[in-house]
């Protein structure tokens, strides 16, 4: 009688080497217990040492190692059917000076973008107008809109990404964490592809 075991893969493992991957870091199985038990304990020796800093470990590679230990084993699977692999350096402590600088570098690059888009659409002269419409007078600095529309453009600025600081003002997710979202997509699947041994085969092949 075949004992069923359902398998769901984990999408992203983080490592810090040297350590040695045992079926349980990268999939989650449920099943008869006794099973799950002694197949959670297998190693991946594909994985003991870590080459690249990133590896992806196939489905298929785990259901091999679980039928090693029982011929007999049927695997479901559920979901994803690989796992990316990736190192995590120890004592990763965050570097002030590089994120002092990067933040002083996006400070003065957005600064500077918004200036000259101002700049190309004289939106001073767009004030004056508008100060000389409302009040019949000319002025150079009408600063009674200039103050208002300063403020509401770094307010609207946060309202748009739903962030300030750690501070978030609703549970949507913002224009840039959804871009985030893609752009993270887009590395799985180069990931999948490249770092994937199985394919790598396949281009020797060929």
């Amino acid at each position: 009688m075949q004992a069923i075991i359902y398998m769901r893969m984990k999408k992203y493992v983080y490592i810090t080497p040297p350590k040695k991957l045992t079926i349980a870091d990268v999939a989650l199985l449920t099943g008869d217990q006794q099973l799950v038990s002694s197949c959670n304990a297998l190693p991946i020796k594909e994985q003991t040492s870590m080459t690249n800093k990133v590896q992806v470990i196939e489905a298929f590679t785990i259901i091999q190692l679980m039928q090693k230990v029982d011929p007999t084993i049927d695997v479901q699977l559920l979901g994803a059917s690989q796992s990316i692999i990736y190192e995590q350096k120890q004592n990763n402590k965050p570097k002030i000076l590089l994120m002092l600088f990067v933040w002083l570098l996006l400070f003065v690059g957005s600064a500077m973008a918004i200036m000259n888009f101002h700049y190309d659409v004289s939106m001073q002269r767009v004030h004056q107008r508008l100060h000389y419409l409302f009040t019949g007078e000319d002025t150079d600095y009408p600063l009674w809109l200039q103050i208002p529309y300063s403020i509401g453009l770094g307010l609207g600025m946060v309202l748009f990404f739903n962030h300030l600081f750690k501070k978030k003002f609703n549970e949507e997710p913002s224009p840039m964490e959804i871009e985030i979202h893609k752009y993270q997509q887009d590395i799985d699947q180069y990931v999948q592809y490249y770092e994937n041994p199985l394919n790598h085969s396949k281009h020797d092949k060929s």
